[in-house]
């Protein structure tokens, strides 16, 4: 008796093997280099909103220092997209960032006091926030699905609800761990932005 083996799927798996070395190999070094501008950009995001919400918790005197260093950070990524969508569009995306900080900046405060009603209309406007940043980038490039945004934006803010939460109830692993999630989520939203900006612009990354 003879064991017949199928192998389909090996040869399915190889020719998938094959293909994402392709694509490894067909990225330029302008592609390269986007990608690791917007993760920066991005990295910073979560580290120096993580630093803010470290400062406003414990009160300490640098709060208004990292606040400035954070809402820099915003007008750094608006300033990004301006080669690509112009200066009105990227003053824009920065006006909205700034606006997603001032309202987490709320949302702690509150959180802090125990002042539960502020809490709820502060988030509110905080996810109607994200939810023009969906709109807003999904209007500009064909390729960032304003669902998937959406989604990647409101996870972002579950995530510093969390480590928000964590650091105001002194959960210092829950607030570790938030923050490892929160940097490893924003990954996924710089590489989903620099990818649709390659789809739209591919002339620029050849």
């Amino acid at each position: 008796m003879f064991l017949i083996v199928s192998v389909t799927p090996l040869k399915a798996e190889a020719q998938d093997n094959v293909q994402a070395a392709k694509h490894k190999q067909c990225m330029t070094q302008s592609m390269v280099q986007l990608k690791a501008s917007m993760r920066k950009l991005w990295f910073d995001h979560v580290l120096w909103t993580r630093n803010y919400i470290v400062s406003a918790v414990a009160g300490l005197d640098d709060q208004a220092k990292v606040l400035a260093r954070l809402l820099k950070n915003q007008q750094d990524i608006g300033d990004a997209i301006k080669p690509y969508y112009g200066e009105a569009a990227g003053n824009k995306l920065a006006e909205l960032l700034k606006e997603h900080i001032l309202l987490a900046g709320k949302i702690v405060d509150a959180a802090k006091t125990g002042n539960q009603a502020d809490v709820e209309k502060y988030n509110k406007d905080w996810y109607r926030n994200a939810d023009d940043l969906a709109k807003f980038l999904s209007s500009a490039n064909p390729y960032w699905s304003e669902k998937v945004l959406k989604e990647l934006l409101y996870m972002h803010l579950q995530l510093v609800t969390d480590a928000a939460t964590a650091r105001i109830k002194k959960d210092w692993d829950a607030d570790i761990e938030a923050f490892d999630k929160g940097e490893a989520h924003i990954t996924v939203l710089a590489d989903t932005l620099t990818k649709g900006i390659i789809q739209q612009f591919p002339d620029r990354f050849k």
